[in-house]
């Protein structure tokens, strides 16, 4: 096999590529590819979902990203309009530097260029360009755009520009046909200049569905992007059904006039070897003051805490219970996370500090001594009896997860202390994607195909939340007779069924943050919708755990704002009448009769 597919877009290229990771990986692998590239639009949402299921199927993979290039500064707004305010580039990684400057140029993207796309400029390319292989893209890209407008000079000094930024043998003009004229145009004079400066050529296709027939399916998907009907003239399109995952033969077969373009696929293919590691606790290091360490200032705040919470009491047995604290803390320091509990301990005792309501505590991290002591959780587990092993075990190693419950009202306080003790280049909130649920599929796929409004709810309706439409359609005879008679449902359940559970866009996480040993860029790609001044990761959740990264859970619930408010208003009451003694929600008894007794 001497053909490997460079431009790649799967469904993390947001309502605009539909194959899933999957699908595409074993589509490459029957057609007797052994490697494979992704390069979704100025994202890197999909690369480690991609890498780990490329590796399992014996494919190489490629991580790249389609990158927007602002034809001037990043930071310029209405310079330009249109299709003008960006360029596309392909950009791979050659090697772990490339792959760490590629995430570099996907974040600036968000973080300094985003203006309807998330834009980088050759100042950027410049800084972060060793280990990258760059492509001059599709008809979007610079050197085409310019030779459909007769630029031709402007396009070979793009070229050129492109080749001084990431250096000879590491830029290539990239040619494509899905039969479009202005193709041919392009490819005739990037023979030309391939002649003129030496730059080498390669064929691509612009993959952005897996199969031949999933071009209509695809074609809804861009309508759903684009809030039109399939029946709208002016929309979107990506006609003649050539952007899906084509064979060796195939692009052989379109370009037998450059076949060096075909087999230079398969030469950067071998050019490119990313080592992702995963497994590696990447913990942040908390500073301590002068004179300790960091596990023997987590003595000194457990043992304080343990004089404070079980000093009193004369019945207990104080030698054992610090007997299973120092047990608790050898477990702590031999699983490296000492750092992680200093970490918790200070932005919960900030929070305190400030009259922010915490809870008491949830999950396993309440079997915890340690917690107790250091006021992390406020349930005693030595009166109730709760088991330390659940929570951390040297013989099922996995990071610790202690979910904090925060006054909902005052939880981005607290989020912004962290902010501003590590650094908002190390601290970022957790992507996370929505996908096309059965009744929303449904639904978006009606709303395309112009069904009527009063059909599509009472197909929508009919299907049970949390059930796939295939479940739906095997166990509720009404639907499935409705589906059999009504080729118009037909239709819309078709399309639905291919289009079910494909990703249809980003969101936050409700509560989790990631705090970085290193700068996240460095580790992640960040993204940011704009919403917030903090960023968020690339990855979501499961992978950001594969990789070692720390991964805190800041849940604001309304119950502690109530509790909070209540408290307030209790004590303002005792105030007014003249009481001198006040409520506070921690001393009140679980076992009060006269509570019980309401």
């Amino acid at each position: 096999m001497a053909f490997t597919h460079l431009h790649t877009h799967t469904e993390y290229s947001l309502l605009d590529g539909s194959s899933k990771i999957d699908e595409i990986i074993a589509r490459a692998k029957e057609l007797g590819m052994d490697s494979l590239a992704i390069t979704d639009h100025g994202v890197m949402y999909g690369v480690i979902n991609f890498y780990t299921a490329a590796k399992a199927a014996g494919i190489k993979p490629i991580l790249g990203s389609e990158v927007y290039v602002s034809p001037g500064s990043r930071f310029d707004r209405e310079r330009v309009s249109g299709e003008d305010r960006y360029y596309h580039l392909v950009l791979l990684a050659e090697n772990n530097t490339g792959y760490t400057n590629l995430m570099k140029i996907v974040s600036r993207g968000f973080t300094d260029g985003f203006y309807y796309k998330p834009r980088v400029d050759y100042e950027v390319l410049s800084q972060y360009s060793e280990g990258i292989i760059a492509l001059s893209a599709c008809l979007a890209g610079e050197v085409a755009k310019n030779i459909t407008r007769n630029n031709y000079e402007e396009a070979k000094a793009a070229a050129l520009r492109y080749q001084d930024i990431f250096g000879k043998g590491n830029f290539f003009l990239e040619m494509q046909d899905h039969g479009y004229p202005k193709q041919k145009l392009v490819n005739q004079n990037l023979l030309k200049m391939s002649r003129e400066t030496g730059i080498e050529l390669v064929a691509t296709n612009d993959v952005h569905y897996t199969f031949e027939e999933d071009v209509a399916a695809h074609d809804i998907l861009l309508c759903i992007q684009t809030a039109k009907k399939v029946k709208d003239a002016d929309r979107l399109r990506y006609e003649g059904g050539q952007f899906f995952l084509k064979s060796e033969a195939q692009m052989r077969e379109l370009f037998p006039y450059a076949p060096e373009a075909v087999e230079n696929t398969h030469r950067i293919a071998q050019r490119c070897n990313v080592d992702i590691e995963f497994g590696i606790t990447k913990l942040p290091e908390y500073e301590v003051p002068e004179g300790y360490t960091a596990f023997s200032y987590l003595k000194k705040i457990c043992y304080k805490g343990l004089a404070q919470r079980y000093g009193r009491d004369k019945a207990l047995r104080l030698d054992e219970i610090k007997a299973k604290l120092n047990f608790e803390l050898e477990v702590i320091n031999k699983m490296g996370y000492v750092d992680y509990f200093l970490i918790v301990w200070d932005y919960i005792s900030f929070a305190k500090s400030r009259g922010i309501a915490v809870g008491p505590g949830r999950g396993s991290a309440a079997g915890s001594i340690a917690s107790y002591c250091m006021g992390i959780t406020d349930i005693d587990p030595i009166k109730y009896q709760l088991i330390f092993e659940r929570f951390l075990n040297p013989e099922r190693i996995s990071m610790p997860d202690i979910d904090i419950d925060f006054d909902q009202e005052q939880r981005e306080i607290v989020i912004n202390y962290v902010v501003n003790k590590y650094g908002a280049e190390y601290v970022a909130h957790i992507i996370t994607f929505g996908t096309l649920k059965a009744r929303l599929a449904i639904r978006d796929v009606g709303r395309v195909l112009n069904v009527s409004l009063v059909k599509v709810d009472k197909i929508a309706k009919m299907i049970p939340f949390n059930t796939e439409l295939k479940d739906a359609l095997n166990n509720i005879p009404e639907l499935r007779k409705m589906y059999e008679t009504d080729r118009e449902i037909k239709r819309v359940i078709d399309y639905s069924l291919k289009l079910e559970g494909k990703v249809r866009h980003a969101s936050v996480h409700a509560a989790g943050v990631v705090i970085s040993k290193d700068v996240l860029s460095d580790e992640i790609p960040t993204y940011s919708d704009g919403k917030t001044k903090i960023v968020s990761t690339q990855y979501q959740m499961k992978e950001l755990e594969e990789l070692g990264i720390l991964k805190m859970d800041f849940l604001g619930l309304k119950n502690l704002t109530i509790l909070r408010k209540t408290v307030e208003n209790i004590n303002l009451e005792k105030k007014r009448k003249g009481q001198k003694d006040k409520v506070i929600l921690n001393d009140i008894p679980l076992n009060d009769e006269k509570t019980y007794e309401l």
